[in-house]
């Protein structure tokens, strides 16, 4: 089951008000819980094939930790729609932690006034131990920086603001 399936998955169950999906297949099992009156789920992942024993892993960070970072994202997200409408926004693609970095000691992909091309990296978004390389789908220049580094992102939430003329 391909990454994009799963965050799809997550998606349809805390819109569907589910409290407790489980899906097996032939190489995974996924169960995704809902705990009564939170809004946020917790996904336990486990390999099927391997006949030994597996480690769960969890694919969402955990309530507690995740609400300050989160709460404090959201904020500057409704300020800059209204004020910047005519930016176009590159958005996570995935749950994980944002870096604007490859690692600490090398700059950031993009700075505020870069110009990018479609198909740049601008970011690493890493997911259960996977970094992935976010690439632009636009040209234009970058505006502002919506996230802080080393921070919890949600699938869909805007990263950068982008001017395309």
């Amino acid at each position: 089951m391909k990454l994009n399936e799963i965050q799809d998955l997550i998606k349809f169950v805390s819109k569907s008000g589910v409290s407790e999906v489980e899906l097996e297949t032939k190489d995974v099992k996924i169960v995704i819980k809902t705990p009564a009156g939170k809004s946020k789920e917790q996904v336990v992942l486990q390999t099927v094939a391997a006949p030994v024993a597996q480690p769960v892993i969890q694919a969402a960070a955990p309530v507690a930790q995740a609400a300050a970072p989160v709460a404090d994202t959201k904020a500057p997200e409704v300020k800059a729609a209204s004020d910047d409408s005519k930016y176009v926004t590159i958005k996570s693609p995935m749950i994980g932690t944002f870096y604007r970095s490859s690692s600490p000691d090398k700059p950031p992909f993009v700075n505020v006034g870069d110009e990018i091309a479609a198909g740049k990296a601008v970011c690493i978004i890493e997911a259960m131990k996977l970094f992935n390389e976010i690439e632009s789908d636009i040209k234009g220049k970058i505006v502002k920086v919506l996230v802080n580094d080393a921070t919890p992102v949600e699938y869909d939430q805007p990263l950068f603001l982008v001017d395309p003329s």
